[in-house]
């Protein structure tokens, strides 16, 4: 009998010791119980071909035996706890979306988001009861910055001398999205289903949102915005973003980072690919007194989805608030920190005049409102999306001095998304 533990047989060797890691688990559930629901989620598979332990998309652990056993309990309870993070925060589906947009591939590129999703994960995840694993990444190991997401490290560093460290680092497809030849794929047993995914999910953010204060900012900023799930006229405004932005003369360039297929057609020669550069995007949002709060907070939404539309290049969006008067120019840093100042009449003029004169000067316009506003008298030397809060106007009054006056529709040379419309764009 192993004299630590009363009643508990020795762990054989070789063989998984399920009851140090489930000890391991109840530990991190009790010292993180708004994670508790995603903890006992994931089926748990033995796998001697994971460095340590790991994750697939359908919410399979999969755990190394020898890692087990040379690791204590409450280092155990540390890596439950960042495995069932990659799941949380859909770092498996970002990362595919990165690829596509940036056209990244490989094993290299998907280290690459592996190590970018813990340092968005281990910025503040430990402490209070929880023991950091050892060689955990950390922001700091790689000289970055604390609190930026997975998509925000990736562009900072890349792979190289000081990086060699996490080599061995394999989180799984759940982390990356990568699928590894050990992963039991989607009709495999212990894996959930979509809907139970999504069901988790929406549990423990409730869980953290129900109590304020116990789960650090990371956390809380997820369940938030876990709250609000990608909605049809959410991935038409990004949809009609991402064509704006990549129309004729959005923005092409050449690089010999990414020779071009043709150099196969030239022995001797490399010639250059061609690469898409990441649009500008200014977004004029309506802060008049006909706009309620909550579509000012929807606008909110409204521009962190249209940060992942361009890529997640968040340094490259821009905030203008505007009513009657255009407010100053905000670099998207937390949509949650732009002060959405104003409560007078409309005026949207002044927002797109505000935001052409910018540098660098916007490739895309993006006005969000309620459609209460004069419109440029002529079309903006860029593309332009409006977002619609929806209004009934054949049964609102819009102006008081003129009980009949319908505003003039947004002009034809803009692409429009209606809100919250159950439908597809206007046009």
């Amino acid at each position: 009998m192993n004299a630590g533990v009363r009643g508990r047989p020795e762990a054989v060797p070789g063989r998984l010791d399920l009851d140090k890691l489930y000890a391991a688990r109840l530990h991190a559930a009790r010292v993180r119980p708004y994670l508790a629901t995603a903890l006992f989620a994931l089926g748990t598979v033995e796998s001697r071909r994971v460095p340590t332990m790991a994750v697939d998309r359908h919410w399979r652990c999969y755990v190394s035996p020898a890692f087990v056993d040379r690791t204590p309990v409450e280092e155990l309870a540390g890596v439950w706890v960042h495995e069932v993070s990659h799941l949380l925060r859909d770092h498996h589906g970002r990362s595919d979306r990165v690829a596509r947009e940036r056209g990244l591939t490989g094993p290299a590129q998907r280290l690459r988001m592996n190590i970018a999703a813990d340092c968005e994960i281990n910025d503040d995840v430990y402490g209070d009861g929880l023991a950091m694993p050892e060689g955990a990444v950390r922001p700091a190991s790689l000289g970055l910055p604390e609190g930026e997401l997975m998509e925000d490290y990736l562009r900072r560093f890349r792979l190289g001398p000081h990086t060699q460290d996490f080599a061995w680092l394999d989180c799984g497809s759940g982390a990356d999205g990568l699928e590894r030849e050990w992963d039991l794929g989607p009709g495999g047993a212990h894996g959930l289903s979509a809907q139970e995914r999504d069901a988790v999910r929406f549990r423990v953010a409730h869980g953290i949102t129900g109590r304020p204060g116990s789960a650090p900012k990371g956390w809380r900023r997820w369940a938030e915005e876990a709250f609000h799930p990608p909605q049809p006229w959410r991935e038409l405004l990004g949809a009609a973003v991402r064509s704006a932005a990549t129309g004729a003369g959005g923005g092409d360039d050449y690089t010999y980072g990414r020779p071009s297929r043709r150099s196969a057609g030239v022995p001797g020669a490399v010639l250059p690919g061609l690469r898409r550069t990441p649009p500008c995007v200014s977004v004029v949002i309506d802060t008049s007194g006909s706009v309620s709060d909550a579509e000012l907070g929807s606008a909110l939404l409204e521009v962190a989805a249209i940060s992942r539309a361009v890529g997640g290049r968040r340094d490259l969006v821009t905030v203008v608030p505007c009513d009657a008067a255009a407010r100053a120019v905000h670099p998207l840093c937390r949509a949650e920190g732009i002060p959405l100042v104003g409560g007078g009449g409309t005026d949207l003029r002044t927002g797109f005049a505000k935001a052409l004169r910018a540098r660098p000067r916007p490739d895309v316009v993006v006005a969000l409102t309620d459609g209460q506003t004069p419109w440029p008298g002529t079309r903006p030397p860029c593309r332009t999306v409006v977002g619609l809060f929806p209004r009934e106007r054949s049964s609102r009054s819009w102006d008081e001095d003129d009980p009949d006056h319908v505003p003039d529709a947004p002009p034809e040379w803009a692409r429009v998304v209606v809100i919250g419309g159950p439908g597809g764009p206007s046009r």
